[in-house]
């Protein structure tokens, strides 16, 4: 193996998504839950630094950034790429934000444990993150920045080694973090590690906002009953495609909106307020408790932020779907 550049340290961007569709389909014989799920990438970052060591200890610290701190510019080094990093939020208390797991039960650290261990390398890493995607709330942060850790181990340790391969130790890692190896907006099947990109659609403004709890993913699972007559997700793959957002209205679904809000009154509270706004779409992210809005222009969304945070949100991002392919 060539020499490591250790002490180089280089910065990864690591975007959240939302799910415009969520169907539960059936309990499998593995404990998990059979989906069919249309997810897409939204401007709102963590951001993961990463440097090769020669010693084979892996080092991980993690912090959240206060809400009011500048705005950053893409690195070069980024996921995606992409230079819309404009996701703002309020002022509110980093404790809004949730909790940041021990560095062992990190999904960062043991992503890069994983690929440490399946390669066979002796090297280590040092690495920082920079989380600002709320934790508990459906956005996928932890799944997000576990597929930017095998990226960026992956370049950092000069393995080469394919997307293929790093789809594997994805789906070992959970069932969002294939999802994040991709591009853009995609179908994910199975237990979500089956992907299907649709291709580069409509960049759209969206309003995020988080109640003051987060809510488990596997609690929200337990309390969902399957969809007897299940619905449909290429009714609105297609709307998406075309942009028409009055089809996309009512195409989208999320199947563990029900037995979120019977567990979360923050939720379901939540969930009424974004009722009473002029908005294009709006349901509830993954399995909670993060809500989104889909809106006519970033001005507009700006003005719906501001509504939410009037009637007492005090966690409210402005962002946009991300439209790469």
């Amino acid at each position: 193996m060539m020499a490591l550049p250790c002490n180089v340290w280089r910065a990864w961007h690591t975007p959240a998504k939302i799910n415009l569709f969520l169907e539960v389909l059936r309990k499998r014989d593995d404990g998990f839950h059979e989906i069919e799920t249309l997810m897409a990438p939204i401007a709102m970052y963590d951001t993961l630094f990463f440097s090769p060591r020669t010693e084979g200890n892996i080092e991980l610290a993690s912090r959240w950034a206060t809400p009011e701190g500048p705005k950053r510019q893409a690195s070069r080094h980024s996921l995606h790429d992409d230079s819309c990093l404009d996701s703002t939020c309020g002022s509110a208390s980093l404790s809004l934000l949730g909790d940041l797991p021990p560095e062992q039960d990190n999904l960062v650290f043991r992503a890069v444990s994983l690929l440490k261990q399946r390669a066979g390398v002796e090297a280590g890493a040092a690495m920082r993150l920079v989380k600002r995607i709320p934790s508990a709330a459906g956005l996928g942060g932890a799944s997000s920045d576990a597929a930017c850790a095998l990226v960026a181990a992956n370049q950092g340790w000069r393995l080469n080694w394919p997307k293929s391969r790093l789809m594997e130790l994805a789906a070992e890692l959970g069932s969002d973090v294939s999802f994040f190896l991709g591009r853009g907006p995609a179908v994910c099947r199975g237990r979500g590690e089956q992907i299907e990109p649709v291709g580069r659609t409509p960049r759209l403004p969206v309003v995020v906002a988080r109640p003051p709890a987060g809510l488990s993913t596997a609690r929200v699972y337990a309390h969902c009953r399957p969809a007897q007559t299940p619905r449909r997700v290429e009714p609105l793959v297609e709307a998406l495609q075309h942009g028409n957002l009055a089809a996309m209205q009512a195409a989208m679904v999320n199947r563990l909106q029900e037995p979120a809000e019977a567990l979360s009154p923050a939720a379901a509270n939540l969930a009424r307020e974004l009722n009473g706004l002029d908005v294009w779409g709006r349901q509830m992210s993954g399995s909670g408790s993060s809500y989104f809005a889909l809106c006519r222009s970033t001005r507009h969304a700006y003005h719906v932020a501001a509504q939410l945070r009037a009637r007492g949100v005090e966690l409210v991002f402005v962002t946009a779907t991300i439209n790469q392919t």
